[in-house]
């Protein structure tokens, strides 16, 4: 494990890696692709001008004009702005600018007299991807027909495309798309089917992937990668079966190679959420380990939170010692906060304290979720010395209880006949939540001062509730009255009274 380099590539569609180009100024509008090329599938959403904060002045008003300037008027409103823009303005309005392909690219192209046509390879990428997103593919093929003049076609143009087909479920043409990569001077290698294999996963296809792969395995030979990426599909389709049939294919065909960390993972977790869960997952965990074949972070995390959703200890505790012990791993914070959460929740309290001690030499400090499990675990075992020992330490350390677990304590604490430690929580509870929050609590506090006897104090803090505009119920009101005037103290009721009705 302390060896796990994630050795999986990204395949996404990051159109960041091509070289510099010439926009085709005798090239039709890419807006006016004709109704045919319009998918049925579901459109994604990108970033806009309007969700993103300090935009320079001059990125935001070419983005205003192009959301807000029909394709045929652009050029003319652009020019008479008198901006001058440099090659990052332009991958910048265009990133914001999915949303309007036709005036997007008719910017690109107005912005390219300026550059004397030398946009960034980004640039030309993003005009590919904003029009495949946007399907009007005929507009596409011609962005890039005009890069392939140019020589600048790489494997991230292709990723687009082969993601652009996916999402309008047209997995065919990109399928057909990788087939006649070679002929715009991209090669159809490892790199470029793991490209498009994961574009396919990523929609939701993975039983498409695998067919295709079916077909190819013959003309290229599937890495570790590919394997990664298909079993990465099955994972998010929560396909135990599939993943079952590529696993045993990866291993016959890559064998065992502790660095394909992603692959392990992805397996581990179908079968966590298949019908045999943490059982069958144990079992080829195991297996691994015998290998010296190790999963990621990403699986400890799931299987601890399946632990803790079964309260299953004894595969929990069996995971945490091939996670820290064998392997000389860190846990972060959120893996100790699922061990700590599991051992309150089997109420073993000097494990989750011992955990909690432990997690700050390992680098991981506790937040407000590990604080909150351990008080709210004391709190409903009445273990109120440790609970307060608790409290004083997440306050110091700038982690507020939940709105439940301050409501719990200040009743248990009331109960208990701590009154101070019950108005030291209210206190806490005021500087962090608002008003309709704090009336129950509050009235209960109150109630309970007045209970034990405590009359000034339960005056004293009906009084700032009131002048908090905290709503104090009459009942508690009544009972105030009752124990006002059997100690005589009825102009102090009065003006209690008074403030009240006032607010």
């Amino acid at each position: 494990m302390g060896k796990n380099k994630n050795k999986k590539r990204q395949y996404n569609d990051n159109s960041s890696s091509s070289s510099s180009s010439k926009v085709q100024s005798n090239k039709k509008s890419h807006s006016s692709s004709t109704p045919h090329n319009q998918s049925q599938g579901k459109r994604p959403t990108f970033p806009s001008y309007l969700d993103t904060p300090d935009l320079p002045p001059k990125v935001k008003i070419l983005c205003e004009i192009i959301a807000s300037t029909p394709s045929l008027s652009i050029e003319k409103v652009l020019d008479d702005t008198g901006v001058r823009v440099s090659q990052e303005d332009v991958e910048e309005v265009l990133k914001l600018s999915y949303g309007y392909p036709g005036p997007a690219v008719k910017f690109f192209r107005w912005s390219g007299f300026q550059l004397n046509d030398k946009h960034s390879p980004y640039a030309w990428n993003l005009v590919v991807d904003l029009l495949g997103k946007s399907s009007l593919f005929d507009a596409m093929w011609d962005a890039i027909k005009s890069m392939k003049k140019e020589g600048l076609l790489s494997l991230a143009t292709f990723a687009s495309v082969f993601s652009s087909y996916a999402i309008a479920n047209r997995v065919q043409e990109a399928i057909m798309t990788f087939e006649v990569m070679d002929q715009y001077g991209c090669p159809r290698d490892i790199l470029a089917l793991n490209s498009l294999v994961s574009a396919i996963c990523r929609d939701g296809k993975a039983k498409e992937a695998k067919e295709f792969l079916n077909v190819l395995k013959d003309r290229i030979r599937p890495d570790a990668d590919t394997y990664a990426i298909l079993l990465e599909g099955w994972e998010n389709e929560k396909d135990v079966a599939s993943a079952r049939h590529t696993f045993a294919d990866m291993v016959m065909d890559v064998g065992w190679d502790p660095g394909n960390v992603p692959a392990y993972d992805s397996f581990l977790i179908t079968l966590i959420k298949g019908p045999d869960g943490l059982c069958e997952a144990m079992k080829f965990f195991e297996t691994m380990k015998d290998r010296r074949c190790y999963p990621g972070m990403k699986f400890f995390k799931v299987a601890l939170e399946e632990c803790l959703k079964k309260g299953d200890k004894r595969v929990a505790e069996s995971l945490w010692g091939s996670l820290v012990g064998k392997n000389g791993c860190r846990p972060d914070t959120e893996l100790y906060n699922l061990m700590i959460n599991l051992h309150c929740t089997l109420r073993d309290y000097d494990l989750a304290r011992m955990l909690l001690d432990e997690m700050v030499c390992n680098g991981a400090f506790p937040d407000s979720q590990t604080y909150n499990a351990v008080f709210n675990f004391l709190i409903k075992g009445r273990r109120l010395k440790e609970a307060l020992t608790i409290f004083s330490e997440m306050v110091k350390n700038e982690c507020v209880p939940t709105h439940s677990n301050c409501d719990s304590a200040v009743r248990v604490f009331v109960e208990n006949g701590d009154p101070y430690m019950a108005i030291k929580i209210w206190k806490c509870m005021i500087e962090n939540f608002k008003n309709p929050e704090l009336e129950e609590t509050g009235n209960m506090l109150v109630v309970g001062l007045r209970d034990f006897n405590r009359i000034p104090e339960a005056v004293k803090y009906a009084e700032d509730m009131v002048d908090r505009g905290i709503k104090l119920n009459s009942s508690t009101l009544s009972k105030l009255k009752q124990s006002l005037t059997k100690t005589g103290r009825i102009p102090v009721y009065d003006e209690l009274l008074r403030k009240w009705k006032y607010h």
